[in-house]
């Protein structure tokens, strides 16, 4: 993943992180209040019953002005004219408080003249819980004469009750925000650490090319010497020298062209080639590659001009060429064939090799991977080249098809648009 992809990942999820503790934070507050409202307006009905009951109970009339008053968020006090019987007054409370839907507990008290302090009345229990808050003193109010006060202690617990659902919907939030988290974590660890892979393999190789230079030099030193020529088993020997150095040298170009296309500096440099040419060359040079079997062109092109970088398109049918003739069974019989539509140029590399079933074809193209041989065990490689053919494809513009059934060989073909004019 490259870093510009993470660092919008990291903003658009942080923007989406604020947006979300943004809106769950204005909603619960929004509920909050609508629920506390709820709350008030159905005390402040109970309470204005109860007041009249009273009234009607002691044939006096109500106040007119400040008949319910709310001297806190879970305290109340009710103005009343009279003299209030405190085992009235709990029934009426009883009564009213059910009639509005309130499942709360609460305590009261009355305002006694003749002492000048709160009677403590009781503690009321209408909630399943079986703790209870009862307050050590309820305070007295000195604008008031004959009042009775209400206390919900339990008033936060029953609001937050009732919002049981806003809140269930705030807690996946927060664990969503935490799962994003944590998951940003993860990628950036494992960011960093693909990132030390990466150096440390580009290092590698690197300091691989120095010694395979000289490997080649010393290599085609000892192949001009007339004694080694003349002597066959040295000849070889300093033949496989060269081949396998080769080779080396060939891996070690593949794993940093793989390195140059996960970072991002891998460019194409486009120029018009000889198509034609280009093909007979490859052909000529597998020919000699390959030890068994054979290699056939079939141009059908009008055309011999292709834009294409010459140094990476020729790795590209090398390395397409070179898989058709490790994974074959038999002696290999590979075909290159070019051909065009009105629309777009198609190169074909078939062959008639062990082939590819459904489920590994998903994965043939991904870093690394390479498709089980059954009984073959002489394939040698990284798991890099159809890795490279793809991006390579791709940094041309162009696409790339496969064709493949078990035992039945291969055909994969590369589509090329051609210019519109």
């Amino acid at each position: 993943m490259s870093d510009n992809i993470i660092k919008r990942v990291l903003i658009l999820g942080s923007l989406a992180i604020v947006g979300i503790i943004a809106v769950q934070a204005y909603w619960l507050l929004k509920n909050w209040d609508i629920h506390d409202k709820e709350f008030d307006q159905s005390v402040t009905i109970a309470l204005r019953n109860v007041a009249q009951a009273i009234a009607k109970y002691n044939n006096t009339d109500v106040p007119k002005k400040n008949l319910i008053q709310r001297k806190s968020s879970n305290y109340y006090a009710v103005n009343v004219n009279s003299v209030i019987d405190a085992n009235i007054l709990e029934d009426y409370l009883f009564q009213e408080i059910d009639n509005v839907n309130l499942n709360i507990d609460f305590e009261y008290a009355v305002y006694d003249c003749l002492t000048d302090d709160m009677v403590y009345g009781n503690y009321c229990k209408l909630e399943n819980n079986k703790k209870k808050q009862k307050s050590k003193k309820l305070p007295k109010l000195n604008d008031l004469v004959y009042y009775f006060v209400v206390k919900f202690p339990t008033r936060e617990s029953y609001l937050i009750n009732n919002m049981g659902t806003n809140i269930i919907f705030a807690g996946v939030a927060v664990l969503s925000i935490f799962f994003f988290t944590y998951s940003m974590l993860v990628i950036l660890r494992q960011k960093r650490l693909s990132e030390l892979q990466t150096d440390f393999i580009n290092n590698m190789t690197h300091e691989f090319k120095t010694p395979i230079s000289s490997i080649k030099i010393a290599a085609e030193v000892l192949n001009s010497d007339t004694n080694i020529k003349d002597n066959p088993r040295l000849n070889r020997y300093s033949q496989i020298i060269k081949e396998q150095n080769q080779r080396l040298n060939d891996q070690v170009e593949k794993v940093l062209n793989v390195a140059k296309l996960e970072n991002d500096n891998l460019k194409v440099k486009k120029e018009n080639i000889d198509f034609k040419e280009l093909l007979d060359n490859v052909l000529e040079a597998q020919e000699l590659k390959m030890e068994r079997g054979r290699v056939t062109l079939d141009y059908k092109l009008n055309e011999k001009i292709i834009s294409a970088d010459l140094i990476h398109f020729t790795n590209v049918i090398f390395s397409l060429l070179d898989n058709a003739e490790k994974y074959c069974e038999q002696d290999p019989d590979i075909q290159i064939i070019a051909e065009e539509t009105a629309s777009e140029i198609l190169i074909r590399i078939k062959d008639n090799g062990i082939g590819i079933s459904k489920e590994n074809q998903k994965l043939l193209f991904n870093k690394f991977y390479r498709v089980p041989t059954g009984n073959i065990h002489n394939v040698k490689g990284f798991g890099l080249g159809l890795f490279y053919v793809k991006n390579i494809c791709l940094a041309h513009g162009w696409q790339i098809f496969l064709q493949s059934e078990p035992q039945k060989g291969s055909i994969f073909t590369i589509s090329i648009p051609k210019p519109t004019s």
